[in-house]
């Protein structure tokens, strides 16, 4: 069961995080699965107009805590405890970047999934990553 609609997952990311309020679209939402829009701002950029790598990890790490959001319900100290990486080509220049997830494990204490990075509108990935989330014990799965 989803404990949140695309819009509410978003509005409560940003109530909890306000500092990236605007940052996320939710394109997707189901069971274990999230498809997330980064709206690619000149802040995300690095020096010759491509997304950083730091705004990609960001994306890969805010799009697994969301969807263990939406599985489990709002507990906002589920904290990122583990990431492998890997970046595999350069984003496309002024495009918007897309994260599809997947939960692989949800347990009582820890959540891993994985993560899929494209540029909008481009079929090869830029980027993955493995995430490892740290659930607090009153949150129930």
């Amino acid at each position: 069961m989803l404990h949140f609609t695309p819009t509410t997952l978003v509005e409560y990311l940003e109530q909890v995080f306000p500092q990236i309020k605007g940052d996320f679209t939710v394109l997707e939402l189901a069971e274990r699965q999230l498809k997330v829009k980064l709206n690619v701002q000149e802040k995300h950029l690095r020096p010759g107009d491509t997304v950083s790598g730091p705004t990609m990890f960001s994306l890969a790490d805010v799009s697994i805590y969301m969807v263990i959001m939406a599985m489990i319900g709002p507990e906002p100290l589920t904290v990122t405890t583990g990431c492998s990486m890997d970046f595999m080509r350069k984003p496309a220049g002024g495009r918007d970047i897309i994260a599809s997830s997947t939960l692989l494990k949800l347990g009582r204490s820890l959540a891993v999934g994985d993560v899929l990075i494209h540029s909008d509108g481009i079929s090869e990935p830029v980027a993955r990553a493995t995430m490892t989330y740290a659930i607090p014990q009153k949150a129930k799965t």
